[in-house]
């Protein structure tokens, strides 16, 4: 046996490989990025035959899925909840049509948001598309239910979603292994056109025949220990019982242990969705009241038939936004007791007290930024300085931070830097009014939901400026390979893509590939490509701002390196810091001067250009 000490999201690397699944599919986005590298990790520990590949976007990863699952192999793709969205004509479908082996997708939420541009529950999505959930509490629960997923999967050949929150993947535990073995199972997809081809008449069959599963499958998880259980006293009346699932299950247990309250049962509901209602209703007999703790939305609160015994969300007793930190199921509980004529769990003010000091210290407030020698930095710099009173639409990804640079107006969702670039145009266009639009989008955006809206830019004669942020890699999410360099995920070479051929079959004309580091090049660049997208003559302009990411590759992002100092002709005015934002330069609030910190410099050089007393030089 090993034992490693894992991340959440390295144990369900681990289940996905235990369980046999020869087909990996996936889009990195936090908080799911670690699975497949990890997936990669232990398969090549191994030497496993699993086909592993970060694909172009989460529609891509489930369809290549579904297609080794409906082959008889067992398939699964991960993603973030937002992903699950891109995904979702795919997943919708995939319910109806079943499959043969074991389908198993990972969806991983994001309460808070820590990272996400929303909070939304992947149950949610599960129950919309009639897909069975299991919803994980703990990195070694994650491990063993998407084992029992692939189990389930196949035994009603019907996809299963495990829905593991950002406490599940990010937090750590030891777990024990064994040996891995590889999964021999040949492909063999039977032709059945009325399955996997079904016109609507079918699809109506498929969908009856979904239904009867979900009843047997929530028959299922009416007795699934350890996932779905309670602790009932046979013939005992409660005056309150919690209802929980996922990440709180894990805190309310440590609370009910540390407080050494037994008065109070339990209910851990890890497979929420089909609903065990017999397990569910039997709690709710037992109590007078049920508070229902769960992230991030309303799903088990929902499914609970007596509305007047439940509290939670809809009755005020639980935030309808935000993570349920230990802080505040503290509170809740408190809250909940107290008015069931309970004691409560303590007298304590649940963190309050820290938060108000923490609060009272004025301590500096440090938004997010990009990173020292970052070239997207001096591309938002150019772009300001080339068009100040334009608007700026642009997209997920490291460049978001570009709002900082005042370079970013709108950030909607993958893809929306382009498609709300056309329909800024076409709003003002109305009213006869051309205004200057410079979008700004990532490479593997583009790639990922931006090249659909561009052709549709210009079918529809839209005219803007879009300037595309090449650094060679996926930066924000965990330096994945880059579809422009060629790389896979599990170190074999694939068919680089070069973004010029892509944009060009688009039906741009007007295309400039640049270096961002030349500030001065391409203000130039952007006032040209601005006077092309206004010309009666001419149309979408595209810049391809091409420079290495710093660090993903440093010696060949900083290839000479530049010591530069500020001298006293510094004024203090302030520039450097509000329209450039490199960390590396520090204000002293003693000498009221701008510095150089020699820790954070990358000596890019970039700065040099940027300050407009020329007080940036060469030391």
């Amino acid at each position: 046996m090993k034992e490693e000490f894992l991340l959440g999201n390295g144990a369900m690397a681990l289940g996905i490989l235990e369980a046999g699944c020869q087909v990996m599919t996936s889009y990195p986005g936090t908080p799911s990025s670690e699975i497949l590298p990890e997936v990669v990790r232990f398969s090549k520990a191994f030497e496993l035959n699993t086909s592993i590949e970060w694909s172009i976007n989460e529609k891509v990863a489930f369809d290549n899925a579904f297609a080794a699952a409906i082959s008889g192999k067992r398939a699964c793709c991960c993603m973030k909840m937002v992903g699950l969205n891109v995904a979702a004509d795919s997943f919708m479908s995939s319910a109806y049509i079943g499959n043969i082996g074991g389908l198993v997708i990972i969806s991983c939420d994001d309460p808070g948001p820590h990272s996400s541009q929303t909070e939304q529950d992947s149950r949610l999505m599960a129950r919309l598309g009639k897909v069975p959930v299991l919803d994980p509490s703990s990195p070694e629960e994650a491990r063993e239910m998407i084992k029992f997923g692939f189990e389930l999967s196949e035994e009603f050949q019907v996809p299963v979603l495990v829905r593991p929150a950002i406490r599940v993947c990010h937090a750590r535990q030891n777990v024990k292994y064994d040996t891995l073995e590889k999964n021999l199972t040949k492909a063999d997809f039977i032709k059945e056109p009325t399955r996997w081809a079904s016109t609507p008449k079918f699809r109506f069959i498929q969908h009856k025949a979904l239904n009867k599963k979900h009843i047997k499958i929530s028959e299922k998880f009416n007795t699934l220990t350890p996932y779905n259980m309670h602790n009932l006293e046979k013939g005992k009346f409660y005056p309150l019982g919690i209802v929980t699932g996922g990440v709180p299950s894990s805190v309310v247990k440590d609370m009910f242990e540390e407080y050494d309250r037994n008065d109070i049962p339990l209910l851990k509901l890890g497979a929420p969705y089909p609903f065990p209602e017999k397990l569910a209703s039997e709690f709710m007999d037992a109590c007078e009241k049920v508070l229902v703790i769960e992230e991030t939305d309303t799903v088990i609160e929902y499914m609970l038939r007596d509305k007047n015994k439940t509290l939670g969300r809809l009755s005020g007793h639980v935030p309808m936004e935000g993570e349920l930190i230990p802080e505040k199921i503290e509170g809740v509980l408190n809250k909940a007791m107290s008015d069931c004529s309970l004691s409560p769990l303590s007298d304590s003010d649940c963190g309050a007290k820290a938060f108000e000091f923490a609060g009272s210290m004025e301590l500096p407030i440090r938004k997010p930024t990009l990173c020292p020698g970052c070239p997207h930095r001096a591309s938002f710099f150019s772009i300001r300085k080339a068009f100040p009173k334009a608007i700026f639409p642009s997209d997920i990804g490291c460049y978001t931070l570009g709002s900082n640079l005042g370079g970013v107006d709108t950030v909607l969702d993958m893809g929306a830097g382009i498609t709300m670039a056309s329909g800024f145009w076409n709003a003002y266009i109305q009213d006869d009014v051309k205004k200057p639009i410079i979008a700004t989008m990532g490479d593997s955006t583009f790639f990922h939901s931006g090249i659909t809206g561009l052709i549709n830019a210009v079918y529809n004669n839209s005219r803007f400026v879009l300037v595309i942020l090449d650094n060679y890699i996926t930066a924000m999410t965990g330096m994945q390979p880059a579809i422009t360099q060629g790389d896979r995920v599990d170190g074999s070479k694939g068919n680089a893509i070069a973004l010029e051929t892509i944009v060009k079959g688009c039906g741009i004309d007007y295309l400039k590939v640049i270096d961002p580091f030349d500030t001065k090049n391409m203000v130039k660049v952007i006032k040209d490509a601005g006077k092309h997208a206004l010309d009666p003559e001419g149309g979408i302009a595209v810049i391809i701002a091409r420079h290495a990411c710093v660090i993903g590759f440093k010696d060949q992002a900083i290839p000479e390196q530049i010591e530069v100092t500020v001298t006293d002709d510094c004024n203090d005015c302030g520039f450097c810091h509000t329209r450039f934002e490199c960390p590396a330069l520090v204000r002293n609030a003693e000498t009221e001067m701008t510095e150089i910190d020699p820790v954070l410099c990358v000596k890019c050089g970039v700065c040099l250009d940027i300050c407009p007393t020329g007080a940036i030089v060469k030391a």
